[in-house]
């Protein structure tokens, strides 16, 4: 009798498996868009401006970025959104480009220094937003784990390779709707919030 018994339970247990596996899998691959409203950061398609070595700012103009920042090694980092969701945050979208004859390896100080940021790999975990109205630095933010809420595992740009980007950060208060971002080594540059 215990050996049936112990054939049945065998047989059960490798049913509720594959029945869990199969509804963590349907789960998995159900998320065609419906009701989730969280905002994706939007990027536009690579462009090859280059302009002189100071950031320069553009605003309300469709395909012109918010702003354009020159960094080390000829990187170029062109912001197309700031975009201001109803959860409360910001998420700042953009291109990194690649402006020289050879690759370039990203800088380790994009990252931070953060200890908890740096050992989830490379990110752009250093940008801030300054809103100077009301004297607050917003840094990216971090998932439970502590994990920046950017791009990740970007290590090396080649030559005219053009990579999206994003970093979201805490919304600033609704009437602040231009602030400074930041991000070490590159130029910072003024920008507006949509949203």
């Amino acid at each position: 009798m215990s050996v049936r018994f112990t054939v049945k339970a065998h047989r059960g247990m490798v049913a509720l498996t594959v029945a869990a596996g199969l509804a963590v899998g349907l789960v998995g691959c159900g998320g065609g868009g419906g009701g989730d409203d969280g905002k994706k950061p939007e990027t536009s398609a690579p462009t090859s401006r280059d302009t002189g070595s100071q950031a320069s700012t553009q605003e309300g103009e469709s395909g012109t970025p918010l702003a354009e920042l020159k960094g080390p090694n000829g990187l170029q980092l062109q912001i197309t959104s700031a975009q201001r969701d109803s959860g409360g945050f910001v998420t700042v979208g953009g291109e990194l480009k690649n402006d020289s004859d050879k690759s370039v390896t990203i800088p380790a100080q994009l990252s931070g220094d953060e200890t908890e940021v740096l050992r989830h790999g490379r990110s752009f975990g250093g940008a801030t937003l300054v809103d100077a109205q009301g004297k607050k630095r917003y840094y990216v933010l971090r998932d439970t784990d502590g994990r920046p809420l950017t791009t990740t595992a970007v290590s090396t740009v080649k030559s005219g390779e053009t990579i999206p980007v994003f970093m979201q950060f805490p919304a600033p208060p609704a009437d602040a709707s231009e602030v400074t971002f930041q991000l070490p080594m590159f130029a910072a540059a003024p920008i507006q919030i949509t949203g």
